[in-house]
């Protein structure tokens, strides 16, 4: 198929029977967003208005396969941005934050990831604390600072869907920058939930 528009992705999602209340196969998701994902952003707002997981999550990643080709690209994060509210499950953000919004705040400044994690919004603190995982792969050292800063303002995150990405992403920026993550620990540990400290120590 060449140009690709959303009803013709709802169409695929249809035929693989993933718009129901069935079990998520991801892979036949995935597949068939990687094979859409060149679908123009105005076909891509469309898939994210639509009520069925499968279809908002193609959206999703159709993003992160743009973000991956064209990382950096503020068209994309603001198309991530604008649609937050259509996220309602942690994986939509967990496959897009890093190169979608991540990718765009690398260098700074990281105010967007402030504003982010001061949200009542659960889905968003998430956002702030999965979008600097790119940061550990593809950042600088003063990216990386700036997720410890992140992860210090949500260290104490009683919602599991922020305090989980705390301990992971300390988990990672560990492995690059080791003597941070225990000054960190040292000085946030007995204040975070068991669950986020035992993932920031689990590459110790």
């Amino acid at each position: 198929m060449g140009d690709w528009t959303a009803a013709e992705v709802m169409t695929a999602l249809e035929d693989l029977g993933l718009l129901g209340e069935g079990p998520r196969r991801m892979r036949d998701l995935f597949d068939t967003a990687k094979t859409a994902r060149d679908l123009p952003l105005d076909e891509v707002d469309k898939l994210m208005a639509e009520p069925p997981y499968a279809a908002r999550m193609a959206a999703f990643c159709i993003l992160d396969f743009q973000a991956r080709a064209r990382p950096g690209d503020v068209a994309l994060r603001d198309a991530y941005l604008r649609h937050h509210d259509s996220i309602d499950a942690w994986d939509m953000v967990d496959r897009a934050a890093p190169w979608v919004v991540g990718s765009c705040v690398a260098g700074g400044p990281y105010d967007l990831l402030h504003d982010l994690a001061a949200s009542p919004d659960p889905l968003r603190r998430r956002t702030a604390m999965t979008a600097p995982l790119w940061f550990v792969r593809h950042g600088t050292d003063a990216d990386v600072l700036a997720g410890f800063e992140l992860a210090a303002t949500l260290h104490a995150d009683a919602d599991p869907l922020v305090h989980k990405p705390v301990g992971i992403f300390l988990a990672h920026a560990g492995e690059r920058m080791r003597p941070q993550l225990l000054t960190f620990l040292a000085e946030h540990e007995s204040h975070m939930p068991r669950p986020a400290a035992r993932l920031a120590r689990r590459r110790l």
